[in-house]
């Protein structure tokens, strides 16, 4: 493998931060045309961060709903999008426009608007790297999750952390009036993958 994410330099955090921002647009734009309500949207946070600084950032023992998808086509990665559960829930009474149960699990139509909700905001952040990667990126049908922060994080860990232990994050804030949600966007790509990625955000990857 030639660079990591850990060695990029400022020109390509601008480029990377241009993603979030395109990424976090396109997902308060879908968001907005979902829910027909006026959706605004924080200057999003872009890190490069190491499996181990993921646990420590969300809190591994915090219990959170997360998307995870996979990516095929040009490159192969896996997507996640974690949320608290209080996030999770002012999202679904935002959609559905109903409280939702109380207690720490879903109802299946709960479950399959938060599914729906995870699709479009992944989606939104994919269509943006495809944009400015010019690459073929395929996704796979989103896998809803309701589990401790650590434990789905080590989902992707363990299959691409023998080749790469870092990450990039993204964190957007959505409001609604005075109704704020707060998620966490992360892309892991494999090993082959890293160098691809890099190539088309105009690195140069000494092979």
């Amino acid at each position: 493998m030639g660079l990591s994410f850990k060695e990029l330099n400022d020109l390509h955090m601008d480029v990377l931060r241009e993603l979030g921002n395109i990424g976090a647009g396109n997902a308060a734009t879908a968001l907005a045309s979902m829910l027909n309500k006026r959706i605004d949207m924080d200057v999003p946070k872009v890190k490069i961060l190491e499996f181990s600084e993921v646990s420590d950032l969300i809190g591994a023992e915090k219990l959170v709903a997360g998307i995870l998808l996979d990516v095929s086509g040009d490159i192969k990665a896996t997507i996640m999008f974690l949320m608290e559960i209080e996030a999770a829930r002012n999202l679904v009474t935002l959609l559905m426009g109903l409280p939702v149960s109380d207690g720490d699990s879903f109802s299946e139509i709960e479950e399959s608007a938060l599914k729906e909700i995870g699709n479009i905001l992944t989606g939104a952040y994919l269509s943006a790297l495809s944009t400015i990667t010019n690459l073929t990126l395929i996704p796979s049908v989103p896998y809803l999750a309701i589990d401790m922060a650590g434990a789905l994080i080590s989902v992707p860990a363990i299959e691409f952390g023998k080749v790469g232990d870092t990450v990039l994050y993204i964190e957007t804030e959505f409001a609604e009036g005075s109704s704020k949600v707060g998620g966490d966007f992360f892309l892991v790509p494999n090993a082959d993958s890293y160098d691809i990625l890099l190539k088309s955000l105009g690195v140069i990857v000494n092979g």
